[in-house]
């Protein structure tokens, strides 16, 4: 029989999202080039990586590295990876089984947490904070408990925290240097925390994407730093943030061995695994310290060049002591809410921004919005000049 060409209705389902819709990074960057408006609003640099590395994974091509490798990622790689974070923090992790790499860290977040929560765990996270951990908690059936950072200073508020805590609290989230406050927490906020979570089961999903990015002599504290933290933390890290390479997707969690067995369970399930040439064009890339060590340096520039364009303008700077962010309170501009003055910021004065109440679960309007200064040096200053006649 012919069949019908009639079409038949699409079956309708409950969303596992249903308050989810299209995020504000889509919103605007959208917006921005609708009316070709500098984009300072998503995180990602306008400029190349080094030759070096592409060259490197170039050459993993030519060299026939184009199937699939292992699981957890190539041997090379995790090895380079674990020497990093001992030189750096002086914490051993196994390069066998204690370091996988993912493909970019938004999946080792998810992945993490798809692991280790149960329905009807709860999950603690720090508001203002990155928009996909609260969706992948409720993938997993679990429970979002938001803690409100300090309003202003963006500091940690330990009594709300310990207060939070219950007999079904699963895992904390961290995030240092924080998006999109771009706050640090310090050597104290780490002690606290392991002295905190001491007398617990509960497990610490820490986010250092921007380990490499803290300004002006200050140390990047890690929690594989602190034998507390580390025993019950996956320590999430982002080669795309760290080499400007967001496209290429490609990050690493380093965990106890316990914890890491749990997480490519998952993994292997989700991903499987992670492109073959960039993981042995990093490896191979990663063997020079240089360019992570220097790292510090290239973005405070970016930022200082920022900021003292900022100065003297309407727009109040918030201090920017790690990632490559900067907050402004734009009250002394306007009386809009931060969403509506980031649409008009864009349309009319033609720079795009984020607003900081998108951070928030509750919608928390500060009057403040976010600039990413990871842009060239000629996109900073076409910024400034527009942003200048606020």
């Amino acid at each position: 029989m012919t069949p019908t060409l009639t079409r038949s209705p699409t079956p309708t389902f409950p969303s596992k999202l249903p308050q989810v819709g299209t995020t504000i990074f889509t919103v605007m960057s959208a917006l921005a080039a609708e009316h070709d408006a500098v984009n300072l609003g998503q995180g990602f640099p306008d400029f190349e990586c080094d030759p070096a590395l592409i060259d490197a994974v170039t050459r993993a091509m030519k060299a026939g590295h184009n199937q699939y490798p292992p699981m957890p990622g190539i041997a090379a790689l995790r090895e380079a990876v674990a020497t990093k974070i001992k030189a750096l923090h002086g914490r051993e992790y196994c390069a066998n089984t204690e370091i996988t790499v993912t493909a970019g860290a938004t999946q080792a977040i998810l992945t993490a947490i798809l692991a280790i929560v149960h329905a009807g765990d709860e999950v603690i996270v720090l508001d203002p904070c990155y928009d996909s951990y609260a969706p992948n908690i409720q993938l997993a059936g679990g429970t979002v408990v938001r803690v409100a950072l300090t309003p202003g200073t963006f500091r940690p508020d330990f009594g709300l925290i310990a207060a939070a805590i219950t007999p079904r609290t699963r895992a904390l989230i961290i995030n240092s240097p924080h998006n999109p406050s771009a706050s640090i927490w310090g050597a104290e906020d780490m002690f606290t925390l392991q002295d905190l979570l001491a007398s617990t089961n509960i497990l610490l999903i820490s986010d250092e994407v921007y380990e490499h990015m803290v300004f002006d002599g200050a140390e990047h504290q890690s929690a594989a730093r602190y034998p507390g933290l580390a025993a019950r933390a996956f320590v999430v890290s982002s080669f795309g943030k760290t080499f400007h390479v967001t496209g290429w997707k490609v990050g690493t969690v380093a965990a106890p061995a316990s914890l890491t067995a749990e997480f490519r369970k998952v993994h292997q399930f989700n991903v499987f695994t992670v492109n073959t040439p960039m993981q042995h064009g990093l490896a191979e890339y990663l063997r020079d310290p240089a360019p992570y060590i220097q790292l510090p340096a290239f973005y405070q520039a970016k930022r200082d060049l920022f900021r003292q364009g900022l100065e003297g303008s309407r727009l109040k700077l918030l201090p920017s002591t790690g990632s490559y962010f900067q907050c402004v309170n734009f009250s002394g501009v306007s009386d809009l809410s931060d969403s509506d003055f980031c649409q008009w910021l864009t349309r009319e004065v033609g720079v795009a921004a984020i607003p900081l109440s998108a951070f928030y679960g509750n919608g928390f309007d500060q009057g403040i919005v976010r600039f990413c200064f990871a842009k060239r040096d000629e996109t900073l200053r076409d910024a400034i000049g527009r942003l200048r006649k606020l």
